[in-house]
């Protein structure tokens, strides 16, 4: 009999996130085809393939835009097809997107707070009339909202309006919003894009940091030197369906993935 709190010796753990023979259908487009793929806790695991392979669509069905066909989604042992994006967010998932989707005229630290209230427990009621509850809760939600830009590197710009940022602190603006919502798991859909190398070197600094703090990072991204860099693990997409998933060294000498996308051996 085992401790509380102990693992049993030879007792494989549960994964964060698992997808169990996902599939989901756009009229007769098999966009995502059976897709078995599980995320363990704490590691960076990238989803790479060509344009069109499914990898945005399998974000968008694990964070509840799109309902699978078929199979399952498992996030902590909680079913989450049929749930809402906003309830998905609450249970611990949150996401960035390819366009950036900020509010370009807020000040940055707005653009962060909007990223806690969906932890908010003020009622209409309190809030209207400013309880002393909703006073200290907005207190704190401004508190997280600047932990959050001091870890994206951004606390120094928090008054000025989001407009006005360089195209990579943007980037980091938008993953210091998603984790206001204090997420186990982060999607970050092409996070590098349109970055040049020293903001790239940044944001591997400050993705490895979020992990370090003990979340768990998924992330899509075509920079395959950037993938290889900090991964711990890699899956493949093609055409919908998975035809790899290791680690960085062994999907760069896997013959399918070089066919189906790398072209060559990544150096």
């Amino acid at each position: 009999m085992t401790s509380p709190g102990k693992r049993e010796w030879g007792v494989k753990p549960l994964p964060l996130l698992e997808l169990n023979e996902v599939t989901i259908r756009f009229g007769g487009l098999i966009a995502v085809d059976s897709v078995d793929l599980v995320i363990e806790k704490g590691e960076i695991l990238s989803l790479i393939g060509p344009n069109g392979a499914g990898k945005s669509t399998v974000f968008n069905l694990v964070t509840g835009i799109y309902p699978p066909t078929a199979g399952t989604i498992t996030y902590k042992e909680q079913r989450l097809n049929g749930k809402k994006s906003y309830h998905i967010n609450r249970l611990g998932i949150a996401r960035t997107f390819q366009n950036i989707r900020l509010f370009p005229e807020l000040p940055v630290l707005d653009n962060v707070k909007v990223g806690r209230h969906c932890r908010s427990k003020a009622s209409v009621f309190g809030a209207l009339l400013r309880t002393p509850a909703v006073k200290a809760e907005e207190k704190a939600i401004e508190q997280k909202a600047l932990e959050c830009l001091e870890l994206m590197g951004l606390d120094h710009k928090k008054d000025e309006a989001a407009k006005n940022l360089p195209y990579g602190e943007q980037r980091r603006l938008e993953i210091a919003r998603a984790m206001a919502s204090d997420p186990e798991l982060l999607l970050l859909d092409e996070p590098a894009a349109g970055m040049n190398s020293t903001e790239k070197k940044v944001l591997v600094e400050k993705i490895t940091s979020i992990r370090d703090m003990g979340l768990t990072v998924f992330l899509v991204e075509h920079d395959m030197k950037f993938v290889m860099g900090i991964s711990d693990r890699v899956a493949v997409l093609d055409y919908g369906r998975k035809i790899a998933d290791g680690s960085p060294t062994e999907v760069q000498k896997n013959p399918d993935v070089i066919a189906a996308y790398l072209g060559k051996e990544v150096v």
